[in-house]
Order: C-alpha cells, then sequence, then structure tokens
C-alpha cells in the first residue's frame, strides 16, 4: 500500500522568482574587472560578485565616512614640553579609558595605545624626528 502511495506522488516544483536586477556571479569577476565598494570603518571593502551583498538587494549600503583612526589623525600630537613621562587616561576617567604612562625620551610622536592621541617631549623632539613615531600600549 506504502508503495502505491509514493508512486503517486507528484514531484516538487519549485519556482525561481527573479527580482530583475542583473547580478554578477563569481566566475565572471577577474582581477582586472573587479569593482569594490567604499571602504568601511573595518577596512572592508567588498566586490560586486560578492555573496555578503545580498543583504543589501532592497536597501542601499549606508557608511560613515567619520572613520575614528582618520579623525585621530588629524588631531595634531600634544606638545608636554620637557616632561619625560606622561600619561594618557583619554580625557574623562568614566569614559573606561585606562592611565597609559608613555615615556618621551627617545625623539618622535608617542601613540597611545589605546586612544591613539600623540604626544611628544620637544626638547628631544626636532624637525625631522616628527616623522618617527611609537605606538605604547
Amino acid at each position: 500500500m506504502r508503495r502505491a502511495l509514493l508512486s503517486c506522488r507528484q514531484p516538487l516544483v519549485s519556482a525561481r522568482f527573479s527580482s530583475g536586477i542583473t547580478k554578477v556571479t563569481p566566475s565572471e569577476v577577474t582581477k582586472e574587472s573587479a569593482k569594490f565598494d567604499e571602504v568601511t570603518h573595518t577596512g572592508q571593502a567588498w566586490d560586486q560578485a560578492d555573496y555578503r551583498l545580498q543583504r543589501f538587494d532592497i536597501s542601499k549600503k549606508q557608511i560613515n565616512p567619520n572613520i575614528a583612526m582618520n579623525l585621530i589623525a588629524q588631531r595634531p600630537p600634544k606638545d608636554c614640553g620637557n616632561e619625560r613621562v606622561v600619561y594618557c587616561d583619554g580625557g574623562h576617567p568614566a569614559l573606561g579609558h585606562p592611565r597609559v604612562f608613555m615615556n618621551l625620551d627617545k625623539p618622535g610622536v608617542h601613540a597611545c595605545g589605546y586612544c591613539g592621541n600623540r604626544f611628544y617631549n620637544s626638547h628631544v623632539t626636532k624637525g625631522e624626528d616628527m616623522k618617527i613615531e611609537h605606538l605604547n600600549c
């Protein structure tokens, strides 16, 4: 009886609906023809055939152009005079930034590893030494 019922069953038919948007398949993309999106704050830029772009079929991908590392890079380094050791606390203790102590004996600009603020000793760092960068964590 069961075999008779199974033989009478109609095969499933699948319908494929198209949104009318022509998508590029990954096999059609070469290094020369790849078009990349705008770079996000995490450094991601996907090409037009990337499967992760399917979530942006209905609405446009929104990218904030004010990337934090670019905003911090625009701030000039702070002159600490003749102080050899300085600390960075991010401006306000309630923000969660720990105190990061930096030794400014070496010539160059020393950056806080937590927030990116830069400091230098004006007695040690002169002229071309401003191009030397140190990261203090």
